[in-house]
C-alpha cells in the first residue's frame, strides 16, 4: 500500500440513510485521526434508481448503499456496511485509534464485534421495518406497527443495560472506548423518532446520553453532512417526506 502521504482518496457511494451516515462518520473519524487519509463521495439518487444501474452493480451486486472503492488497493470494492467498516479498520486504522488490537486486546475486540453484529442483525433490520410500517406502508397495520416498534424498543433496552453503571461506550474495559461499534449503532438509534418510538429520553436515558456524547464529536458532525445534512422537520414536513418516499417505494417494489 502507498505511504500515508501518497494515499489516494477512498471513493464512497452513499445516500442519506443510517447506513450511509455510519460509513461517512467512520471515514471522517479516520480522516481526523490519520493525516493524509481522505475520501470523496458520490451521492446516489434512489428516485432515479441509480443504485440499480449496471455500473454500480459492478461495485455492489446487491444494489444498495453504501459501498466503497479503494484506489490504494487496485480499486478493490467493498459493500455491506459492517464489512466496509471492518475493511477500513484492517487497512487504515493501524494504530487502533477507533478499534482494538485483536491480538493484544482480544476481549475488547470481540466485544466491539459483538455489538456491531447486534446492530447489523438486530436494530438495523427491526428498526427498518418499524420505519416502513409506521411511515411508508400503503395502509396502517396496527399489528405490524406494534410488533416492530416493540422489538425496536426491546433492542434499545439491551443498549440501555449495557450503558448503565457509568459505561460510556459499548466496547472496552471500564467506561469503554469510543470505537467502530459505537459508530455502527449511532445513526440508527439517532433516528428513533422516524420509527415512531415514543418517550425515548425518559425510557432510555443512558442511550440518550450515549447519543449526545457521540454527536458532540466534530467528525460525527462532518459525517452527518455527507452526502447532505438533514434538517429538523415539522410534523407536516415529515408527513410530506414520508408520502414522497411511500410513492417511490410502491412504484419500485424491488428497490
Amino acid at each position: 500500500m502507498s505511504s500515508a502521504l501518497e494515499l489516494k482518496p477512498i471513493k464512497l457511494y452513499t445516500a442519506q440513510t443510517p447506513n450511509g451516515y455510519k460509513t461517512s462518520i467512520f471515514l471522517e473519524e479516520l480522516k481526523a485521526a490519520y493525516p493524509g487519509f481522505t475520501y470523496e463521495f458520490q451521492s446516489l439518487s434512489f428516485s432515479k434508481n441509480e443504485q440499480k444501474e449496471p455500473w454500480y452493480l459492478k461495485i455492489n451486486p446487491n444494489g444498495r448503499i453504501p459501498a466503497i472503492s479503494d484506489p490504494n488497493r487496485e480499486d478493490f470494492n467493498v459493500f455491506e456496511t459492517a464489512a466496509v467498516i471492518l475493511y477500513l479498520i484492517q487497512h487504515y486504522d493501524k494504530e487502533f485509534k477507533l478499534s482494538f488490537d485483536p491480538v493484544n486486546e482480544p476481549d475488547a475486540y470481540s466485544e466491539a464485534l459483538q455489538w456491531t453484529f447486534f446492530v447489523h442483525g438486530g436494530i438495523g433490520p427491526m428498526q427498518g421495518q418499524a420505519n416502513h410500517f409506521f411511515r411508508y406502508a400503503p395502509e396502517k397495520i396496527p399489528y405490524a406497527i406494534k410488533r416492530y416498534n416493540d422489538e425496536t424498543r426491546r433492542l434499545y433496552s439491551v443498549l440501555e443495560a449495557r450503558l448503565s453503571d457509568g459505561r460510556e461506550y459499548l466496547a472496552g474495559p471500564g467506561k469503554g472506548k469510543y470505537s467502530f461499534a459505537d459508530v455502527n449503532g449511532f445513526p440508527w438509534v439517532r433516528g428513533h423518532g422516524w420509527a415512531g418510538i415514543q418517550n425515548f429520553e425518559a425510557d432510555f436515558p443512558n442511550v440518550q446520553a450515549w447519543l449526545d456524547r457521540i454527536e458532540a464529536r466534530p467528525a460525527v458532525y462532518e459525517g452527518l453532512g455527507v452526502p447532505a445534512r438533514g434538517k429538523k422537520m415539522t410534523k407536516e414536513e415529515e408527513e410530506k417526506a414520508a408520502a414522497e418516499a411511500r410513492a417511490w417505494i410502491l412504484g419500485n417494489p424491488s428497490k
